[in-house]
């Protein structure tokens, strides 16, 4: 899912910082995330189990990676996220893929992590230059995908550091 929504932001991706096209893909995942909990809403699966079938992973260690990963999101969110990755994970059709769904998921949400102190360490003038990248980026982008994108900075749904946070949504809102 994660490549196809690169994959719409192909052509400028090339000259952009790498950490904006996180965010940028991060952004679209976030949006087609939720429009597909939209149609169909995860209901919370009893965690009655200590281990994942067929791995050595407990929902304790994911409970703990959500929380260490996804600290810019309200607890709610978390156990959002960990309620629908839980109730995916418990489904029997998924049973084969059990352990790349949790490696994938545990690459994801270290990436995020990992992007989110990154973020937080730039300097003033290499946030100034991400920010003037993220203005030309957005100046190509269609008007829904800007206006989704607005939102989920409003909503604080992104990695991104407050001071940060403010600087994408004033160059957003200066579209």
């Amino acid at each position: 899912m994660l490549c196809s929504l690169l994959g719409i932001c192909a052509p400028p991706a090339l000259a952009i910082d790498p950490l904006l096209m996180f965010l940028l893909s991060a952004a679209r995942e976030v949006v087609s995330a939720a429009a597909r909990a939209q149609k169909a809403p995860a209901t919370p699966v009893p965690v009655e189990t200590t281990q994942y079938a067929g791995t050595s992973v407990e929902p304790d260690h994911l409970r703990r990676l959500i929380d260490e990963c996804f600290t810019y999101l309200t607890d709610a969110q978390r156990r959002e996220i960990f309620d629908s990755l839980h109730a995916a994970l418990m489904d029997p059709k998924n049973a084969a893929v059990r352990g790349s769904m949790i490696d994938y998921f545990a690459t994801r949400a270290v990436a995020v992590r990992d992007a989110q102190q990154r973020l937080a360490n730039l300097s003033g003038p290499s946030r100034d230059r991400l920010v003037a990248e993220f203005k030309s980026t957005i100046a190509a982008m269609p008007a829904d995908e800007a206006v989704q994108l607005a939102t989920l900075l409003r909503e604080g749904a992104l990695p991104v550091p407050r001071e940060l946070n403010a600087q994408l949504l004033a160059a957003l809102d200066a579209r």
